[in-house]
């Protein structure tokens, strides 16, 4: 296998493996997500936890994306296998899911990778989950007509990660996608209560009232914020809920929420 293709990592764990069984599932999750938004966003936060956890909550942020015009995803989250100072972007041109293979914005790579904050680092993505696991969504809804350009996001201020963002914001044409989950193994009424107040900061677009344990996607959730501010927007709260609504016992939740982000 060529070093510049991305084979899915939790293919099978977090996701279906068989590329059926994996259509049928996404598809059901869009066709019973209602779209709660007449304006398609500019802009979406989702969760990546295992499908039978938090799948439902990001469909209900992918079923309101308009997908004629889009030909290019922005696609950013946390870093949770490689501790990493900035943004890290892919070597390889190809990620590969059991449906099928994406292609790598390479030009929208090294156009900002001129940032500091910025490096090539192969190795921080090779077995992340967080973006793999929004990719089957996204080929639902869009086929192979998008190319794709991922990053993860370490220790970063929300000021660097908005410039990033700020370069690749383009038109219609794309679609900027946040991946990441709200608290975490909180017991349910607490996870309730902490996941509230990420909400209410996130939709008043309020970096300072998001606490360090608020989402472990803060980083990246505080650049979208930034240049949300920078340019305007609004942001409209989609779904919420934790593990314990969904597949799991309630005396440690995860919390999940999908948002979406309008000019």
């Amino acid at each position: 296998m060529s070093e510049r293709v991305r084979v899915s990592a939790v293919a099978g764990m977090f996701y279906p493996a068989d590329p059926d069984e994996l259509h049928r599932m996404v598809r059901r999750f869009l066709d019973h997500a209602e779209a709660s938004s007449l304006l398609p966003p500019k802009a979406v936060i989702v969760p990546h936890a295992g499908y039978v956890y938090s799948g439902a909550v990001a469909a209900s942020a992918y079923a309101c994306v308009d997908p004629t015009e889009i030909s290019r995803v922005v696609l950013i989250g946390p870093s949770h296998r490689v501790m990493l100072e900035g943004m890290a972007i892919p070597e390889s041109l190809i990620w590969e899911t059991p449906i099928g293979d994406v292609q790598i914005d390479f030009d929208a790579m090294e156009k900002v990778s001129s940032f500091a904050q910025v490096l090539f680092s192969e190795r921080a993505h090779l077995e992340e989950h967080c973006l793999e696991v929004q990719l089957p969504f996204l080929q639902e809804l869009l086929g192979d007509r998008f190319r794709l350009a991922p990053m993860v996001v370490g220790d970063c201020s929300p000021d660097d990660v908005a410039d990033v963002l700020e370069v690749l914001w383009g038109g219609p044409e794309t679609l900027v996608v946040v991946s990441s989950d709200l608290s975490h193994y909180l017991p349910y009424e607490r996870a309730c209560l902490k996941d509230q107040t990420t909400v209410r900061a996130i939709e008043d677009l309020d970096v300072y009232r998001l606490e360090g344990d608020s989402a472990c996607g803060l980083n990246a959730i505080a650049g979208l914020i930034c240049l949300a501010q920078r340019r305007g927007m609004r942001s409209k709260l989609l779904d919420l809920r934790n593990s314990g609504d969904t597949a799991g016992s309630r005396e440690q939740v995860v919390g999940y929420g999908a948002f979406a982000f309008y000019e």
